[in-house]
């Protein structure tokens, strides 16, 4: 496995652009089935989840090439409905082609997926949905084999999921799109990813009302037509790099990004004591002295994320005072706790909360990633602890983070990939 090496104690500052949203352009790829026509997206990160689902459309049938940023795909010729293990074991979004396919096609057969461990994600409610639209579903063999009803098509339904979930919401409405009759979805997620996505379908002929609340109303289509769209810039991206800042009395000015979708991080920023100013399309973060302690509490839209708490709690490390962090999305989402420890870091666990009392600064040791986000937290304390630190399994952070090195390199951080 590939490692990075970091030599620390840099000041983090700089420019640096932001890639499309991983979790927003996911879903809009897996959307790129629904219409029988050619669509085309634009601003798609260069990641290994995002190659992986073009690979697996690509084994469907579908026409599709990535010309830099922009994908295109030919959905017109599908020749298979059927999602393998190898490929969906890797990532938790590709469940999402299922909602397409049994939309379009009626039918589906999709491994049970994988991703970070974190925790418990089930699909429990992507499931229920499709059964009340009428839809036949069977797990059998780690597989999930889904038919519509007689004719093909779903059923329009009133639903109410049990627990807000991004990902249900996604497979349910790209479904409902091309549903017979009315779909009513109550107690939606109104992430920004879940906007983006209502967004496409609409650009492709959908008719989605009361988008980015909890409550969505689809209206049914016969079909769907390809359309030109833009992924949204990758909220979580750009609070990552502005927590450098944060971590090392720097400055760091993200462009390509917007203020919109970030402001209960960029609200924390302040409380810890950094200056943030913000335009059209960009965020500057500027930091002197050290950061104060502040308590969050993971939400839900349009509360603090869940995926930049590893990186805000990687802050609270080096803050002057004592914060409290409690996760209430994931169960296992303080697996990084550990490896902040090692490199000198006062972070005790009770439950689903973590105390973190401030130290002077990070130490260099050898750390393991252990997820998406947490990857991140360990390179920015690296790059501020005074000496070098080893960083395994990052892997994780190829899946979610575009050209890392270079933009870490372009903010002053001493960085280098060792391949294994």
């Amino acid at each position: 496995m590939d490692k990075f090496k970091i030599i620390g104690k840099s000041r983090i500052a700089g420019e640096v652009a932001i890639s499309g949203s991983k979790n927003a352009a996911l879903p809009l790829l897996a959307a790129m089935l629904l219409p029988n026509d050619e669509t085309v997206l634009h601003n798609v990160p260069t990641l290994k989840d995002t190659d992986t689902l073009i690979k697996l459309m690509s084994g469907m049938g579908v026409n599709v090439k990535k010309e830099g940023n922009t994908v295109i795909a030919d959905a017109r010729h599908i020749t298979n409905y059927y999602a393998p293990y190898e490929l969906v074991r890797t990532m938790r979004a590709s469940i999402l082609v299922l909602g397409a396919l049994l939309g379009r096609f009626g039918e589906a057969e999709v491994s049970l997926p994988g991703g970070c461990s974190i925790g418990s994600r089930p699909v429990d409610q992507h499931l229920r949905a499709f059964e009340a639209m009428g839809a036949t579903i069977v797990v059998e063999n780690g597989y999930v084999k889904a038919h519509a009803p007689t004719g093909g098509r779903l059923m329009g339904c009133d639903f109410t999921f049990d627990m807000v979930t991004v990902g249900g919401t996604e497979n349910v409405i790209m479904a409902a799109a091309l549903a017979r009759g009315t779909t009513r979805l109550q107690n939606c997620a109104c992430e920004p990813e879940v906007v983006d996505l209502a967004n496409m379908l609409v650009a492709m002929g959908a008719k989605i009302d009361g988008i980015g609340t909890p409550t969505m109303i689809i209206k049914g289509v016969q079909s769907l037509h390809g359309c030109e769209y833009g992924v949204i810039a990758d909220r979580i991206e750009t609070g990552s790099y502005l927590a450098g800042a944060l971590m090392s009395e720097g400055d760091v000015l993200t462009t390509n990004t917007s203020a919109e979708l970030l402001y209960p991080v960029l609200n924390k920023f302040e409380a810890m004591g950094a200056t943030i100013t913000t335009g059209d399309d960009w965020i500057r973060a500027v930091m002197k002295g050290r950061p104060k302690a502040v308590d969050i509490r993971t939400q839900v839209h349009p509360g603090f994320p869940t995926d930049m708490q590893a990186q805000l709690m990687a802050i609270c490390c080096v803050a002057d005072g004592t914060s409290t962090i409690i996760e209430n999305i994931f169960e296992n989402r303080f697996m990084h706790v550990p490896e902040l420890n090692r490199m000198g870091a006062n972070i005790r666990i009770d439950g689903h909360t973590a105390i973190v009392t401030g130290v002077d600064c990070f130490m260099p040791a050898p750390v393991m990633a252990t997820d998406l986000r947490a990857s991140m937290s360990l390179v920015m304390a690296a790059a501020c602890a005074d000496g070098e630190s080893i960083i395994d399994r990052i892997y994780h952070i190829d899946r979610g983070y575009d050209n890392v090195e270079n933009k870490l390199t372009s903010l002053g951080v001493n960085i280098e990939r060792i391949k294994s």
